[in-house]
């Protein structure tokens, strides 16, 4: 997810000011194996019609179980369930404001059934339905954090990951995009059209979505054997298409230094979300003024299309490793920038993304790994996005080149579609690279903030008295090796290295003749403040 052109955070957190999202746990007496939406839609009100089909497997005996779905409220809109068969048998139910509960009586563990799952309503969130800028009805499915169950009866939460299906019937000018392959698209009749994708592999919620609009579709090409298309508003479709069609180099870029591509095909959607751009999982929807024709938007498909890899198939376990997901999006898009555009661009970006970090910290004293946040919309900040980014930069210079790239793709190849938590990561990380990153992981991501440092240095011949202080009074004494570059009157330069473990310091360091400046950091590899 990007979330990065202000006005569109705005408008994504006043859009969610009267009902914050509390952090959710998922349920561990079922796991759902797959999902069979048949979904109905039209141009006379925003009413759907669903039947869902979910294959759940029970991990113990229950006599009831739930699935979250919103129900309908006083004000009209929410989903009214009309029926529940377990195996093609009528059951109880009972609907609460997010759940739905089903009694039955499932005696042993392991046992599998499937539940039909019959309902209507308008959706409150979820599935957007409403006009795009050219004033043309859409509908777009933007789930993320746990939105999903606004329209889809699911289990609502990143750690349960299961097949999906998407049966849509619409009328028939419409064009539908939804995650997995196309299997079908059939005229009903004259007015509508029943279409049908399928998923391969398993997905969270937060990620399995369709789009329903007046499209024009290009397909761009295929890189691996993975074909990638454009899908745009006919009235901007010159552009669109120009924009969108950076996807193929992108993609072909993480293919290649990552590992496969992980679904069966990609389209950049141009769509109605609230977002700067939704990682859907093989459908990327990108706010509709992503299209200039200008390419503007460069670095925000890097970042979803990143995310195909970082979120949509190694999945966070749960919210609190969020910046396994947005902090790798955005670092990744710092690599890609870096291979494409050069070293000065690379450390421009990161600069940046560090003076981000150092505003946040003003006003927030939390960690990445933040446990005691529960709104799920605070979490998308600059520690879950550009510290967590940064944390993959520090550990890149800690491990090197090589270990860092043999981990990253370790790491993915061992939770491709499935849920990695921090120390997972960390694990990897040790047995690639024959280091213990405890303490690493520990003060950068388990603690808040970072280090606030005041320098200066005298000269006595060929000694330099380096003074090193860590002034942060709110975040906890940091360790980390600080380099320097030493700039000489005749103006050539040396760089050295010194390992800051102490709140206050000083460094005896030997040099060649004298001295015009210190520069700190100068290959921008610490996450620090001047102080």
């Amino acid at each position: 997810m990007h979330t990065t052109r202000l006005i569109f955070v705005i408008l994504f957190f006043r859009s969610f000011l009267f009902f914050g999202q509390a952090e959710s746990i998922a349920q561990k007496n079922i796991d759902v194996q797959k999902y069979v939406f048949h979904i109905a839609v039209n141009d006379t009100t925003n009413l759907i019609h669903v039947r869902a089909e979910i294959t759940v497997l029970f991990n113990e005996p229950v006599k009831s179980f739930s699935f979250d779905l919103v129900s309908k409220g006083a004000e009209g809109k929410g989903m009214r369930v009309d029926e529940v068969l377990e195996n093609k048998v009528k059951k109880e139910f009972k609907q609460t404001d997010e759940k739905l509960i089903v009694n039955t009586e499932i005696k042993t563990s392991f046992l599998q059934k499937t539940y039909t799952i019959k309902y209507h309503g308008i959706p409150k969130d979820g599935l957007i339905i409403s006009k795009n800028k050219f004033g043309d009805r859409t509908f777009f499915g933007d789930n993320w954090p746990n939105r999903a169950h606004n329209w889809l009866v699911c289990e609502d939460h990143p750690s349960d990951k299961a097949l999906v299906e998407f049966y849509v019937t619409a009328p028939a000018y419409y064009q539908v995009i939804a995650s997995g392959k196309l299997k079908e698209r059939t005229n009903l009749n004259d007015k509508q059209t029943l279409t049908i994708w399928k998923t391969d592999v398993p997905l969270p919620t937060k990620v399995m979505v369709i789009g329903v609009a007046h499209f024009a579709v290009e397909q761009v090409g295929a890189t691996h054997g993975i074909p990638i298309s454009s899908w745009v508003y006919p009235q901007n479709k010159k552009e669109g298409f120009y924009d969108y069609a950076q996807a193929l180099k992108i993609v072909n870029f993480f293919i290649e230094e990552v590992g496969p591509f992980p679904f069966s095909k990609l389209a950049n959607v141009q769509s109605k979300t609230r977002f700067g751009g939704m990682e859907n999982a093989g459908n990327i929807f990108y706010f509709e003024r992503s299209v200039t024709g200008q390419r503007k938007h460069e670095s925000l498909l890097v970042h979803e299309i990143a995310h195909q890899w970082f979120g949509d198939s190694a999945t966070e376990t749960g919210w609190k490793h969020l910046w396994l997901s947005e902090g790798f999006a955005t670092y990744f898009t710092n690599l890609y920038y870096e291979d494409k555009y050069g070293e000065e661009i690379f450390k421009k970006r990161l600069s940046d993304q560090r003076d981000k970090v150092i505003r946040f910290s003003k006003n927030h004293k939390t960690p990445v790994i933040d446990i005691a946040t529960t709104n799920l919309l605070k979490l998308l900040n600059a520690n879950s996005y550009e510290k967590g980014g940064w944390v993959l930069h520090m550990l890149r210079r800690k491990v090197g080149d090589e270990n860092f790239w043999q981990s990253i793709r370790t790491y993915y190849k061992k939770y491709a579609y499935k849920n990695a938590s921090t120390e997972d990561l960390k694990k990897i990380f040790e047995e690639i690279s024959g280091e213990k990153l405890d303490g690493f992981f520990e003060q950068w991501l388990k603690k808040p903030g970072h280090p606030v440092l005041k320098t200066s240095y005298v000269q006595n011949g060929n000694i330099i008295m380096m003074h090193i202080k860590q002034t942060q009074n709110d975040f906890p004494l940091f360790r980390f090796p600080l380099e320097l570059q030493l700039i000489y009157q005749d103006g050539t330069s040396e760089k050295t290295k010194v390992y800051v473990s102490k709140k206050d310091e000083v460094f005896t360091i030997k040099v060649r003749s004298e001295i015009k400046e210190i520069l700190i950091d100068p290959e921008v590899n610490l996450l620090y403040e001047k102080g």
